[in-house]
């Protein structure tokens, strides 16, 4: 890895190919977005790891824990030579208020992201028989009503 700055908000990190850049369970609060490259998100399941998504340039990932203030949820490792621009909290709010698009497409992309896993969701219930317990079971793992935030009031 070789950082480009690192004191600000905001700096550049390159990694070669199969570099990892976050683990599972670091407590790092960057996020990061693909200027070059790619990244590949995996999570150790089952004592396998399990690729749950392969980034492009413009994709961002971290913003999880960024957000949240909680350990990295997944891993994350260069896929060929790969340049990120890394942002720390303070440096995520300063960027959306000079450039509001940036919001917008971070939730653009975050609501595509739903969207998917929903999608996978339906999919994992149907071709389990679409039980009625299933279907409960996939709710709450949604979030629906009964979530950390309380009751849907929308």
């Amino acid at each position: 890895m070789k950082g480009f700055g690192g004191g600000g908000r905001e700096f550049e990190e390159s990694y070669a190919h199969g570099d990892l850049i976050v683990r599972e369970g670091d407590t790092s609060r960057h996020m990061y977005v693909i200027q070059t490259g790619r990244v590949e998100i995996t999570k150790r399941i089952g004592g396998d790891e399990v690729t749950l998504a392969v980034l492009d340039k413009g994709d961002f990932f971290g913003e999880m824990s960024l957000l949240e203030s909680l350990p990295r949820d997944a891993n994350a490792r260069a896929v060929g030579p790969t340049r990120l621009l890394v942002i720390n909290p303070g440096g995520l709010l300063l960027r959306i208020r000079r450039d509001p698009t940036f919001a917008f497409e971070m939730l653009h992309k975050l609501s595509g992201r739903i969207r998917a896993q929903n999608r996978r969701l339906v999919e994992l219930v149907e071709t389990q028989g679409g039980r009625r317990g299933d279907a409960e079971r996939a709710s709450l793992l949604y979030g629906s009503r009964d979530d950390a935030n309380g009751p849907d009031e929308s």
